[in-house]
């Protein structure tokens, strides 16, 4: 897979697919701009040798029927003009309609232009080569810098690289960094090397847990998905999230790390709740006393404690997914306390996963981590071990 730098785009037409699907407020505000920000080096380094530069991305999750308001890059495009600081910078009406070409024909050298929301045309997630054609005649080479959309076989990703040969096809900075960062924490990781894993459900991460047992020293395990691994040890665990149909997969994870040797860790102790609400009553209860009826909604002060003294000799950690129910500001100590715990240690820290990252800022601690990816699907693919179909299609 090419780098950027490997190909001579000198005063050429670039087509550059990014990953602008910003999280947004109730009132349709960027709450985080992390992802647009990621962007800006392979964008700059395009800017500054005299490209005309198109732009695609999608944003949420719309049907496929054409324009819908909320979900167009409006807002990802003032906030885009923002942070790149120049007047070049112009949105189109549509993605492969005639507003959207004729702009593009327009560009001179330096300008950027944004199409709208690739997800507005079926073509995309059907990676239809028709409308990836489309797309392809924007640019004489084709960058994708999207790693947190690489995991998805659709058009702008993967359908499009076939336009292009391998001399006009490569990674962004982003996007080679973000692989960089795995596959070698992955392959060849300094030691002690630790996973924690948290979130609400096992059977998104299983094949990831599985793939991490046969490389970690010590696993820990926080958030919903830990009900189901407290169940299968025969914990009384009440209506806490739990996934019945994979307790004999939580059975075989627990067997395998104890077969290698890997170190396992689950609660000790859990912040339960009467009722999923802001307002509710909570207990801190040892993991072993969950009342029928009450929810386990975040790990207790036990257990952050013994979390902070597993992590205190890593080398290198890994984290995807929070301890608990972090939006809800009485729920969210667990996490924000992990996020302390790794920021402090001496190790080489990678953070996966959107809701994690959020997790990190909310905490503070996005500058002390070593590496904050902008991917979670990715993240937990290039994890289980899997080639990314993005990354399949720039690789010769």
């Amino acid at each position: 897979m090419k780098d950027i730098r490997d190909l001579d785009i000198v005063g050429k037409r670039v087509f550059i697919r990014c990953d602008f699907n910003v999280p947004t407020d109730e009132f349709g505000n960027i709450s985080d701009d992390r992802r647009i920000k990621s962007a800006l080096p392979t964008i700059r380094y395009c800017i500054d040798r005299d490209c005309k530069i198109v732009l695609a991305s999608h944003f949420g999750r719309p049907e496929g029927n054409g324009f819908e308001a909320e979900y167009s890059l409006a807002t990802v495009a003032k906030r885009f003009h923002s942070l790149l600081k120049t007047d070049n910078i112009f949105m189109a009406s549509d993605v492969v309609g005639e507003d959207a070409k004729s702009k593009a024909q327009s560009l001179e050298a330096g300008d950027v232009l944004l199409i709208e929301n690739v997800r507005f045309e079926k073509g995309e997630t059907q990676n239809d080569e028709t409308f990836a054609k489309a797309l392809a005649d924007y640019g004489d080479f084709y960058i994708n810098d999207a790693f947190g959309a690489c995991h998805r076989e659709h058009a702008s990703i993967h359908a499009i690289a076939k336009f292009f040969d391998a001399n006009h096809k490569a990674a962004g900075f982003l996007m080679g960094k973000e692989i960089n960062f795995f596959q070698k924490v992955i392959q060849d990781p300094v030691r002690p090397f630790i996973a924690v894993v948290g979130g609400s459900k096992v059977s998104g991460k299983l094949q990831a847990l599985t793939n991490l047992i046969e490389k970690v020293d010590k696993v820990i395990i926080g958030g919903g998905m830990a009900f189901t691994f407290l169940k299968a040890q025969g914990y009384e665990i009440g209506k806490s999230l739990v996934e019945d149909d994979l307790i004999e997969e939580a059975n075989i994870i627990m067997a395998k790390a104890k077969e290698r040797g890997v170190k396992f860790y689950l609660p000790v102790d859990i912040v339960v709740a009467s009722e999923f609400s802001e307002n509710a009553t909570i207990k801190f209860l040892p993991t072993q006393e969950i009342p029928q009826g009450w929810m386990g909604l975040d790990v207790g002060p036990a257990s952050s404690r013994l979390f902070r003294e597993v992590i205190n000799d890593a080398k290198t950690i890994i984290w995807n997914g929070p301890m608990g129910v972090y939006e809800i500001d009485k729920f969210s100590k667990g996490s924000i306390d992990m996020s302390h715990y790794i920021a402090q240690s001496h190790a080489t820290t990678i953070v996966g996963g959107g809701d994690t990252a959020d997790v990190v800022n909310k905490a503070g601690d996005s500058d002390e981590m070593t590496f904050v990816s902008t991917g979670g699907g990715a993240s937990l693919k290039l994890i289980e071990g899997e080639i990314l179909p993005g990354v399949e299609a720039l690789q010769s």
